[in-house]
């Protein structure tokens, strides 16, 4: 049983992170692994880990794109809420959310956890100076933004989404199951919709989400 897991959901993103945390994260008696792309692979992989390491408390860290010109690229930020687009009907202005049309995500049984197209995270476990920005929420969806009328329509369903990913969500499920805390850090890479590579910058994200989540294990 490690203290706090780090999960990360790429290699790409690892390589880049792991020199600049690795040894403060070993210091302090967590782990770190990679959960895996997409909301499908994460969301399985991280309920493996957690059923193999039992941690106390789960972060997820990697990148980002920005939906809110409140977000710099290059800067890193953690989140109170994660939400889900793209699971329900229809597509672009069609598109209608699971929580619209009264679904259940989780049939289980009754007074267990249930799920909405939002879910609220606290940040719990995290050093309160880490984590100050509140009511920040991350969408999740199961492909980014390939245009401005991408943005506009994840806006028009999520108005408090202030960036993209493709895992947040599903990790937060995982660990609402297993009643386990959990912390997203996401670096800014990109402003969502903006598909030329030219403009990101990746590395500056991963190394200002490796400083704010220092400041969460401390």
């Amino acid at each position: 049983m490690s203290r706090f897991l780090i999960l990360v959901p790429t290699e790409f993103e690892l390589r880049i992170l792991l020199p600049l945390i690795e040894p403060s994260v070993k210091a302090a008696g967590g782990d770190i692994a990679v959960c895996g792309f997409g909301p499908i692979v994460a969301g399985i992989g991280t309920a493996r880990l957690l059923a193999e390491r039992k941690p106390e408390s789960v972060i997820l860290c990697g990148i980002a794109g920005a939906l809110s010109e409140r977000l710099g690229i290059g800067s890193a930020t953690t989140f109170s809420q994660v939400a889900c687009y793209g699971i329900g009907v229809g597509s672009g202005s069609d598109f209608q959310t699971v929580g619209e049309l009264g679904w259940d995500r989780w049939n289980a049984v009754a007074g267990s956890t249930t799920f909405g197209d939002v879910i609220e995270i606290h940040n719990q476990g995290a050093s309160s100076e880490a984590t100050s920005s509140k009511d920040r929420q991350l969408l999740t969806a199961c492909s980014t933004s390939a245009s401005q009328e991408d943005v506009r329509l994840r806006l028009r369903k999520f108005p408090d989404a202030v960036a993209e990913d493709m895992e947040a969500y599903s990790v937060a499920v995982a660990c609402q199951l297993a009643g386990i805390p959990l912390t997203v850090v996401r670096g800014i890479s990109n402003v969502a919709g903006d598909r030329e590579k030219a403009h990101w910058k990746i590395e500056a994200a991963l190394e200002a989400a490796a400083d704010l989540l220092l400041k969460v294990i401390r």
